[in-house]
């Protein structure tokens, strides 16, 4: 599917549903701007949630162990598939990319008892 661009006004109501949605995924966060190149800073971590707060203007994204912030963010887009949401994007007022990817937890089949 196509990525889509989320209006500014829309984000508090985005955020409280992907926050629903996401609950229990994992999320990985990689930083990427012309000055810093690509950083990995958060690897597969449980996703908890994202909040905006206008008053302050600032994106965040909670994993499992890290609070991620974005200050003066101006835009935040997402990407989904047929499954669901497989990625979100926020762009800084600097031009910085957060991109945060999603996945499923892996599920492994529980170990056999008492064989």
């Amino acid at each position: 599917m196509a990525i889509r661009k989320i209006d500014k006004d829309e984000w508090p109501i985005f955020c409280a549903f992907v926050t629903r949605g996401l609950l229990g995924k994992r999320a990985e966060i990689e930083v990427a701007s012309l000055a810093l190149g690509a950083q990995i800073e958060a690897e597969w971590l449980p996703f908890l949630g994202i909040d905006y707060d206008p008053r302050n203007d600032i994106i965040e994204i909670a994993l499992d162990g890290l609070d991620h912030l974005v200050r003066n963010p101006l835009e935040l887009y997402f990407d989904e598939d047929p499954i669901g949401m497989t990625s979100l994007q926020v762009i800084d007022g600097d031009g910085v990319r957060q991109i945060i990817l999603l996945r499923d937890p892996l599920m492994l089949p529980s170990p056999l008892r008492d064989l």
